[in-house]
């Protein structure tokens, strides 16, 4: 019996009989108010705990020898397909010139609407009976093998496209002004096409992988029209200084892209102006932060971010800049790590037993001032009519 009484005597939270309860209308109101508090905050923490949360932390890229992928989508509203060409180089010394391969171009209207559609570097069309490295015309059981017309490296090489044979004297520094001449730009109708592609515009996209060092990719107007192709320039009117580089960027990412990533150059244009009728080299610096994301099941997206500026420099002076649009990328040191991370239980327990406790108190303090300062002002009431 002492051992209950004991027990008794340490309770914390003393009962009061239900005579002596004196409820107010101002009590009724905070209780309303302070429910609905708990209510809204205790809706706020579930969501909180259903959702993840991502932690970042900053870290010294220690990677070597990685590679990248740039993907791209970029507009030119008045550069035929035929005429804008993809380059990369690098501080490595690494080069590629004229990338076909991993990107397509669409010929696309004044209006912008898509006139064809097509992969590039695919090679040439199949034609009946193309003329032979032997001279011959091809047979049905003959493999087919171009020639290369006096510019092959080895005697077994072929060249089984207009694009082949104008690499193998772009090799060899020899001009190809016999071009209707050859079998194969011939049968592709090389020139005609780009006769028809006057006037229209290109959209290109797709990827380059590069080396993860810097370096810089462009899009160079004329490039195909090289020093093996001067003749055709004059022919068609195609001069460096008519080139019109005005442009859209409706996607450029490097890497995988990862929840919450921004990339400031999407949806971004730039209208050349003609008031001095001069073609540029428009350059974006980029500054690429290597990132991780990590998510709610540990799986690891390896990534980058950006930062960009950009310059537009006039084709004026000597030596002339080339005309482009180019994009100068180089990696910080610095990585950035996302982790997502969800609430625990017990943190979850703590935040709700700290909402519904801090706001009963807090409650209780307003109840009672207001009740205590309810009845002083009415005891002063009572005395001043009594006086």
């Amino acid at each position: 019996m002492d051992l209950w009484n004991k027990l008794r005597s340490l309770d914390a939270y003393p009962k009061v009989n239900e005579d002596f309860y004196s409820r107010t209308l101002s009590g009724g109101l905070i209780t309303i108010a302070s429910s609905l508090a708990i209510l809204l905050l205790f809706l706020s923490e579930i969501r909180l705990y259903l959702y993840s949360a991502t932690d970042s932390k900053l870290t010294v890229d220690t990677s070597r020898g990685e590679r990248l992928h740039i993907n791209f989508d970029v507009t030119f509203p008045a550069l035929p397909c035929s005429l804008v060409a993809v380059d990369t180089m690098d501080v490595s010394g690494e080069q590629h010139y004229d990338i076909r391969h991993d990107i397509i171009k669409k010929r696309i209207d004044n209006l912008g609407n898509v006139i064809e559609s097509r992969k590039d570097g695919v090679g040439a069309p199949k034609i009946e009976r193309p003329l032979q490295k032997h001279g011959g015309r091809l047979d049905h059981n003959e493999v087919y093998c171009g020639s290369c017309y006096g510019s092959e490296e080895s005697d077994d090489q072929c060249c089984n496209s207009c694009e082949e044979v104008r690499d193998a004297y772009r090799k060899k520094g020899w001009a190809l002004t016999n071009i209707e001449e050859i079998d194969q730009c011939k049968r592709e109708g090389f020139v005609q096409r780009l006769k028809d592609e006057q006037g229209e515009g290109c959209n290109i996209h797709g990827f380059v992988n590069v080396n993860k060092v810097a370096g810089n990719f462009h899009f160079a107007p004329g490039k195909s029209l090289d020093q093996s192709f001067n003749f055709l320039q004059d022919l068609l009117n195609f001069q460096q200084e008519n080139y019109n580089i005005s442009h859209k960027i409706n996607k450029l990412s490097f890497g995988v892209e990862f929840p919450g990533v921004v990339n400031p150059l999407d949806g971004v244009e730039w209208i050349q102006e003609h008031t001095n009728g001069l073609t540029g080299m428009y350059q974006y610096f980029v500054k690429v932060v290597p990132t991780i994301y990590t998510d709610i099941r540990g799986r690891k997206i390896n990534s980058n971010q950006f930062s960009v500026t950009e310059h537009f420099r006039e084709a004026i002076g000597y030596p002339r800049p080339p005309p482009g649009v180019y994009f100068f990328y180089e990696f910080s040191p610095i990585k950035v790590d996302f982790t997502e991370e969800n609430t625990s239980l017990l943190h979850f327990l703590t935040n709700i037993c700290a909402i519904v406790g801090g706001i009963f108190t807090v409650a209780g303090i307003i109840d009672s001032f207001v009740y205590h300062g309810h009845r002083a002002i009415k005891k002063k009431m009572e005395i001043g009519k009594l006086g």
